[in-house]
């Protein structure tokens, strides 16, 4: 059995994708994946599955594809297996920081563009301009975003939402904050 923690963009936001976490752990279900468990409204769900040698990716594609069918709405996916969320708290550059609300993982969908890390310091350098305090740190498939003033008015954010961008719909990746991640870790390992 390996553990999963799916993860998904855009689910009861703004009044917008409504989806019960009961339909969701039904639909998880529907695909044969067992031990479901459902965090917060938000659309994250650790399960775990049979088949060892399933890909996230391919994991991410089924759990779109029968969320569209059973359900109607069209969330972008992002799984993580339990040992790449491990790793990604373990690979936390903002270790200092002792809020976890002021720090948010953004998952991408895929692996990055060569040229993220240089597009995420050149908005970072822009937001500067406007006197924020974020930074932005690209490690692996995530990028760890703090927000020392707050993610609601993080002007590097709202930068990196933009088209292009790591945080844009289009990227398929999906943002965390860090007591979220933190908490699905704990999840995923206690099964």
């Amino acid at each position: 059995m390996a553990t999963h923690v799916a993860l998904l963009r855009g689910i009861n936001v703004g009044g917008t994708s409504k989806l019960a976490m009961s339909d969701l752990r039904g639909v998880v279900a529907s695909l044969g994946h067992t031990d479901i468990a459902t965090y917060i409204q938000s659309g994250n769900v650790v399960f775990a599955t049979q088949d060892n040698d399933a890909g996230t990716l391919a994991l991410a594609a089924g759990l779109e594809r029968s969320i569209a069918e059973t359900l109607g709405l069209q969330p972008r996916v992002v799984v993580l297996s339990c040992d790449e969320l491990a790793q990604v708290v373990r690979g936390n550059p903002y270790l200092n920081e002792s809020n976890p609300r002021l720090l948010h993982a953004v998952f991408l969908g895929r692996d990055p563009e060569p040229d993220l890390a240089d597009r995420v310091a050149a908005a970072e350098r822009q937001a500067a301009a406007k006197g924020s305090r974020d930074s932005a740190r690209v490690v692996g498939r995530t990028l760890f975003l703090h927000t020392p003033d707050g993610f609601g008015r993080s002007e590097l954010a709202a930068l990196l939402a933009r088209n292009g961008g790591p945080m844009a719909v289009r990227s398929g990746g999906t943002a965390r904050n860090w007591a979220t991640v933190t908490k699905l870790l704990t999840l995923c390992t206690s099964g």
